[in-house]
């Protein structure tokens, strides 16, 4: 698939950049982006949920009446779960939700995000870029120009660029990483990807290394 590339202005530089057929050109398997995603998710889950059960709980241990005889149901403690203010029954405990893939199975979801934009012509190549500063103002301009204003974007660096990463980190609804740390869940989220010429080169080396 070939994309032209164009300019901070939106406009075409007349160069083309071919994304490489065996990342942005396969058939996408839903059911992998599914269980990257959910890894993902999972994972950023802290786990620290807890209530107290009848152990716990400080209250009274004397039984509240005796056994028999009363008509009613039988009780020894009022820290039961059954009565206000006892313990939770089945409450929840800390837990760690994490959970692991296959590498070849994490890297066929990350592909398959790729292929979907691909395919819906959500993927913008850009010439590569320098700040000389960090200006949110000059990043707002671009995504204008771009036509991209008002949509959730990925804009995607070969490396770490201090004053495009600073430039960008406070639009709303967009996100600037580098080339080797795009997950299934980014992509997927993102209406739009931005592509550097350079980063389209960095995915293709990052994921084709093993």
């Amino acid at each position: 698939m070939e994309l032209k590339v164009l300019n901070k202005e939106g406009k075409e530089t007349g160069r083309s950049v071919t994304l490489p057929g065996d990342i942005f050109g396969i058939e996408p398997n839903d059911h992998a982006i599914y269980l990257d995603v959910k890894q993902f998710m999972a994972n950023h889950r802290q786990g620290t949920h807890k209530s107290k059960d009848r152990s716990e709980i400080n209250k009274s241990t004397r039984k509240l009446f005796r056994q028999k005889g009363t008509g009613g149901a039988r009780h020894g403690s009022i820290k039961a779960g059954t009565y206000v203010g006892g313990g939770r029954i089945h409450g929840p405990r800390p837990r760690d939700y994490s959970f692991k893939l296959n590498k070849k199975l994490k890297r066929l979801a990350r592909f398959s995000a790729l292929a979907y934009k691909a395919k819906g012509n959500y993927i913008t190549v850009l010439e590569d870029i320098q700040m000389e500063a960090p200006r949110t103002a000059d990043f707002t301009r671009m995504l204008g120009n771009l036509g991209l204003n008002g949509r959730r974007t990925l804009f995607v660096t070969p490396a770490l660029n201090r004053n495009v990463y600073l430039s960008g980190r406070n639009i709303p609804n967009n996100r600037v990483m580098n080339a080797s740390d795009i997950n299934t869940y980014e992509i997927m989220k993102a209406n739009n990807l931005i592509l550097t010429e350079s980063a389209v080169k960095a995915i293709s080396e990052t994921f084709n290394k093993d």
